[in-house]
């Protein structure tokens, strides 16, 4: 039901934007959340967008990365900028209700299935 697209290799200091579409309902009273996991790591939080526009970050992504919501498209987009080798990891998607933190991937009930994203230094 979410379905995450975007990623691919990328130089260093570049950009990609990321989408996760939504199909089979509609996710607009939902928070979608974007998480990544990077190889022999734990998935971690990056962004999330709460239905009424809060946005939230991480702080190692705070000032490149955007997060938006086209609810006609039933979309969020990820935006990218100034990529560094950290940044390599599968992105997932995802969405949850209002229950529970925004922070924690085990509150989230839909998954989508992660878009590799390789940054080349």
């Amino acid at each position: 039901q979410l379905q995450a697209s975007g990623g691919g290799l990328v130089q260093a200091g570049g950009s990609l934007r990321l989408s996760c579409t939504a199909s089979g309902r509609t996710f607009s009273s939902y928070t979608i959340g974007w998480f990544r996991q990077a190889p022999g790591k734990e998935r971690e939080f990056v962004a999330a967008r709460g239905w009424s526009g809060r946005v939230y970050y991480a702080d190692s992504v705070k000032g490149r990365f955007t997060i938006s919501r086209d609810n006609v498209k039933n979309t969020v987009y990820l935006q990218m900028n100034s990529l560094n080798s950290e940044d390599t990891a599968v992105y997932f998607c995802a969405a949850k209700s209002d229950v529970g933190s925004i922070w924690s991937d085990n509150n989230y009930d839909y998954w989508g299935q992660g878009t590799l994203v390789t940054v080349s230094s």
